[in-house]
């Protein structure tokens, strides 16, 4: 399976200046795959170390810091020398806090060994280490990993060849139709799956829904262990509360998240440490109101107004007890399940994404820009439409009123564009949003 991160991997591995590397993201994305995978095509040897539950390996690391002593008892037990050709996997970092501060002096000692340290729920343990850790701030390169993206979901699907001719297409080109109805198809496969390699594989073994269904209701259902193993014991019932809300939430029709609607009567103090544990699990997103489209857009935000977002669209298509068989129907009733997962899809697309910081907009009269997207020194609206029917007022009152000079509608409708006197629209299919930064490059 294809992974994205591989090219990053690559450089790390070839950057005469690497230091040891860090990848965050939430369990069950692929980060340990991965790891071993790069390490088997790119090093002579692997050592595979996992920190969950193991004492032995822990005592290793909290006797002292001395990286000599600590790499010929890792050699010692492993049977292996450590070599400038070894790839050194520490698996589930956050279980031994001496082992993460261990790499500050990895990195000043010994940068010859290369070092690649994999962590699921890193932000919730790091938040309640306090000062039993010495976090080497500067001395580790910090990644973060997401389940699949559209893209990879197609390269997952033997589709490299299609990427490749879809790459060199111009906004205002036209898809060939051979190429929108594949497209179609796989964007709601992959609305029906999401990106947890687990369900994608299931998928293109056999495209059994039934399947799928059990894959991503075990990976929920281990989540919730998670809730109840990991989350403090005065918080687990509200972090299950809220994770429950979320579909209710996102079903509404502004979709501001409402502390009340998770729990009667509940109000901001009594919830925001569960909500901060599900964001620093990386398992729910938290996208804020952009006040104005001023640079830094982080300067306009309006805390108090956000919306959640889970982290997979397949997770919160199985959550929210939305059957396949609603994808596949074009009928009214199903219209605002296949507008929730699309604006959750759209999210997810942007957070993949390398240096795309998403807000929202919504003027005083109530029009609504779904996104609000902050890259480099551009910042641009996005429209999200679930189907071919584009119709609306809220893009047009926000040109009209900022004159941005990128505006992108993102639907089932094929690529084009426009100029007026209010700037460039751009119109992206939901299936091509993974290539918007080629699309819009220079603009």
């Amino acid at each position: 399976m294809k992974r994205q991160i591989e090219e990053l991997l690559i450089h790390w591995k070839n950057d005469k200046f690497r230091q040891p590397l860090l990848i965050k993201g939430i369990r069950q994305c692929g980060k340990t795959w991965m790891l071993k995978e790069f390490g088997k095509n790119h090093y002579t040897n692997t050592i595979y170390l996992n920190f969950e539950g193991n004492k032995p390996l822990m005592d290793i690391f909290e006797r002292d810091l001395n990286v000599g002593r600590i790499i010929n008892e890792i050699e010692g037990i492993q049977g292996k020398q450590i070599t400038e050709d070894t790839l050194l996997i520490f698996d589930e970092i956050q279980f031994c806090p001496a082992a993460l501060t261990s790499l500050k002096y990895f990195s000043e000692e010994k940068p010859e060994i290369h070092i690649a340290c994999a962590g699921s729920l890193l932000g919730v343990h790091l938040s309640y280490m306090g000062t039993s850790l010495s976090y080497p701030v500067g001395k580790i390169r910090e990644v973060t990993m997401y389940p699949l993206n559209f893209a990879e979901f197609l390269m997952a699907n033997g589709e490299e060849l299609l990427i490749s001719r879809i790459q060199k297409l111009n906004p205002g080109e036209q898809i060939p139709k051979a190429y929108t109805e594949k497209l179609k198809d796989y964007y709601r496969d992959y609305l029906i799956t999401g990106g947890m390699p687990a369900a994608v594989s299931r998928w293109i073994a056999n495209r059994n829904i039934e399947e799928i269904e059990d894959t991503l209701r075990i990976i929920l259902d281990n989540y919730q262990v998670d809730f109840a193993k990991h989350a403090p014991i005065g918080d687990q019932a509200k972090i299950l509360q809220i994770w429950n809300s979320i579909p209710v939430q996102l079903a509404k029709d502004n979709q501001k998240f409402i502390f009340s609607q998770v729990k009667t009567g509940a109000r901001a103090k009594d919830l925001e440490d569960a909500l901060q544990w599900l964001i620093k699990a990386g398992l729910i997103y938290k996208i804020t109101k952009g006040e104005r489209p001023d640079m830094p857009l982080s300067q306009y935000a309006d805390d108090s107004y956000f919306k959640i977002y889970v982290a997979d669209v397949g997770l919160l298509r199985r959550m929210s007890s939305i059957p396949a068989s609603a994808l596949f129907s074009l009928e009214p009733q199903n219209a605002f399940m296949r507008g929730m997962l699309t604006e959750n899809f759209v999210l997810t697309e942007f957070m993949s994404m390398k240096d795309m910081h998403p807000y929202f907009w919504r003027s005083k009269r109530g029009a609504e820009v779904e996104f609000l997207i902050q890259t480099g020194r551009t910042i641009f609206p996005v429209e999200v439409k679930a189907g071919e029917n584009t119709r609306s007022k809220s893009l047009s009152e926000y040109r009209k009123t900022y004159s941005p000079k990128i505006a992108v509608r993102t639907s089932l409708v094929n690529l084009g564009e426009k100029t007026d006197e209010f700037g460039t629209q751009y119109s992206i299919p939901l299936y091509l949003l993974w290539n918007i930064q080629n699309y819009l490059v220079n603009q």
